[in-house]
């Protein structure tokens, strides 16, 4: 069988996608291995209808709404690797299977590579967050803390302060920040810490201390994290789609990278905020963009 399209992850644009797909009476296979990047995250927000979903019970709402379309095939399984097969794609699975796809939409999101600091994973998802949009209401008016390594701080800090008054920069060792930057924060009564972090500390996934290596602390209550992020699949490499800066995969509104017949949905095309609601958005996107290429290739032949 060949499939009008095989999507390649089932977050929410993988999601969105199948269920726009079925709804267009297209033949899909929505192939995920079951591990989002959202994982840890108690709580999703900003999603209207939704806001303060659990992730899993997401995913278990989209299924069953998924599931009243026959045309969709959905395969708990990994995509190891997908090629052109002269007008098709030919995508192999970690079981063995291949699946044959007039197009490819590529879905796997973004991995999050955190700083290296000792005990970071124990909060990440509880307490520090990557998104204040998503989590800044539920820190509202605490002591905060922005840990950055990178360019991202100043603009991460700027943001944060939106929530509370109650603010310092920890860049772990590294000098991030131009002296405009830090006059500006220093303005604002931001502190900014550029001693090396020798570890996170508090109880039960709550932070409560930042500890530096020359053994001085500061005190804070949660706070938010810049990752790196990065591409968590190479099919997109391997196919020969072409990336932004930010590591996202380039598309055009309707998700077509430079590879005719691959296209690209969610944070996989990553170009700004990482939000669930603006990946799901993506998703319907790219199937619209497949199923109106599918709909112009019929009627050209």
């Amino acid at each position: 069988m060949i499939f009008d399209c095989v999507i390649v992850g089932g977050g929410p644009a993988g999601l969105n996608a199948a269920l726009v797909l079925g709804r267009a009476r297209r033949n899909v296979a929505l192939i995920d291995d079951n591990n989002p990047r959202n994982a840890v995250t108690r709580e999703s927000h900003g999603f209207i209808t939704r806001d303060g979903i659990e992730p899993s019970e997401f995913r278990h709402i989209a299924h069953g709404e998924i599931a009243r379309y026959p045309s969709v095939r959905v395969v708990r399984d990994k995509v190891l690797d997908a090629v052109r097969n002269g007008r098709h794609f030919e995508l192999t699975a970690e079981s063995g299977e291949t699946f044959q796809a007039r197009t490819i939409i590529l879905a796997t999101g973004l991995k999050e590579i955190l700083p290296p600091v000792e005990g970071i994973r124990a909060f990440y998802g509880k307490s520090l967050f990557n998104c204040p949009y998503c989590d800044g209401w539920e820190l509202r008016d605490r002591r905060l803390v922005v840990i950055s390594e990178n360019e991202h701080a100043f603009h991460m800090a700027k943001t944060v302060s939106n929530w509370t008054n109650d603010l310092f920069v920890a860049t772990n060792g590294h000098r991030v920040l131009t002296e405009e930057q830090r006059n500006a924060l220093a303005a604002r009564g931001i502190a900014v810490e550029e001693r090396k972090i020798a570890s996170l500390a508090g109880e039960n996934g709550q932070l409560a201390t930042i500890v530096f290596e020359d053994g001085t602390e500061r005190a804070c209550t949660g706070g938010f994290v810049t990752p790196q992020l990065v591409q968590p699949s190479r099919i997109g490499e391997s196919l020969g789609c072409r990336t932004n800066p930010r590591g996202g995969y380039i598309a055009d509104e309707l998700g077509r990278t430079n590879i005719a017949g691959v296209y690209a949905a969610g944070d996989s095309s990553f170009s700004g905020p990482s939000q669930l609601i603006l990946a799901a958005a993506g998703g319907f996107r790219a199937a619209a963009g497949v199923n109106a290429d599918l709909i112009d290739e019929r009627w050209a032949d």
